[in-house]
């Protein structure tokens, strides 16, 4: 199976760099050269929901991640060549977690987004020389250009 080079730099972006960010610039390309197929919607959400918590917004990211492990419960555990079936658990878990978090706090960690088809391991591990990180990483919320263009078409 070809994988598109949108989805290789999402991978890239989420496992090596951490840059949610970028996943969401990269997976909200692809979503929309995909028909909004949910599938990728459900990924996008997953590094929004991220993104949101180590930025301190708790509720943020819970409406994100919940959304995400709902979209993603429909498809097989295998696919798009990661361990679908295991993210979505642990999305589920981080749903859990941050439900109880103004009764039980507990500090933001990573996800991992395993990949389990040696073709697609082989076409990341290939594109990750292509792929630049981004320094320094955008850690935090703010408007870029592409906002900024939005603010301006308003009357």
């Amino acid at each position: 199976m070809k994988y598109e080079e949108l989805y290789l730099a999402f991978l890239i972006y989420f496992n090596r760099d951490r840059d949610y960010f970028e996943c969401h610039e990269v997976m909200e390309e692809l979503w929309l050269a995909r028909e909004r197929d949910p599938l990728y919607k459900g990924l996008l959400q997953v590094a929004v929901g991220l993104f949101h918590f180590r930025d301190g917004n708790v509720r943020g990211s819970l409406k994100m991640l919940r959304s995400a492990a709902a979209k993603l419960a429909d498809y097989p555990a295998d696919s798009l060549g990661i361990d679908l079936g295991k993210l979505r658990g642990e999305v589920e878990r981080y749903v859990q977690r941050l439900a109880r978090y103004h009764e039980q706090t507990f500090d933001y960690y990573d996800l991992t987004i395993e990949i389990r088809d040696p073709e697609l391991a082989r076409a990341v591990e290939e594109a990750s020389s292509k792929v630049k990180a981004n320094a320094p990483l955008q850690l935090k919320r703010q408007r870029g250009p592409k906002h900024e263009l939005r603010g301006k078409n308003r009357t």
